[in-house]
């Protein structure tokens, strides 16, 4: 019966150590889940609010287009159009470095974009009033680059080398249309024709162009849009 009664004893205790071995695996176990979920909740609130800023940005951000201009000279094709543009309303800033433009005369499409940031692609707002827009160096030759017009900057944030625009900024993105629609010997954007394109900024949504260029070039200077 002693002998029973030590072996009896014994099992109990084997037990109790069994449980007390099984219980802290569990807590191990609970402790290395927790850690984990807490690792990935970190990671997803942490993603999640990138996101959604992004997202903010992508909604919020545009650019407006509204107003277009263009110069044909008597007897010829519209050779250079001026699309007037600025920020939508509550935009982030955005950076016309990074910004393009596709136009399109519905033969040939072409894509511009601001890479010489220099002087013979620029034109101040401190000439406005003084020079003919139209005769300035701020459209260039090359067929795949638009200059900038700067007409309204108050903090002067929209420079030649950094053209960044923000809230109030208005600026003209001048196209050279003989130099993009040079097509057969026939330059620039005839009669009757219809455009149509976007300015894209880097993020957010585009501004529109579309027209139909008259049925006579009557004037030099003309509304388009």
């Amino acid at each position: 019966m002693k002998i029973c009664e030590i072996l009896k004893k014994k099992d109990v205790g084997a037990i109790g150590i069994g449980a007390m071995i099984v219980f802290i695996a569990m807590v191990l176990v609970a402790g290395i889940a927790a850690s984990v979920l807490i690792q990935t909740s970190t990671r997803l609130e942490s993603q999640a609010m990138s996101t959604g800023q992004e997202t903010i940005g992508e909604v919020s951000t545009g650019m407006a287009v509204f107003d277009i201009e263009g110069y044909a000279a008597a007897n010829a094709n519209i050779s250079k159009i001026a699309i007037i543009v600025r920020p939508r309303a509550g935009s982030e800033d955005i950076d016309l470095n990074t910004a393009f433009v596709e136009i399109s005369n519905t033969v040939y499409k072409v894509v511009l974009d601001y890479t010489d940031a220099t002087a013979s692609n620029w034109w101040d707002k401190d000439n406005m009033g003084v020079d003919d827009i139209f005769s300035q160096t701020c459209f260039p030759a090359e067929a795949e680059e638009f200059g900038i017009l700067v007409v309204e900057d108050a903090d002067s944030s929209c420079s030649d080398s950094n053209p960044v625009i923000n809230r109030g900024d208005k600026v003209i993105l001048c196209i050279n249309t003989s130099a993009c629609f040079n097509i057969s010997g026939s330059q620039g954007i005839p009669e009757r024709t219809n455009v149509w394109g976007m300015v894209v900024p880097e993020q957010g949504s585009p501004g529109v162009i579309a027209f139909r260029t008259p049925a006579s070039y009557n004037d030099v200077v003309m509304d388009l849009q």
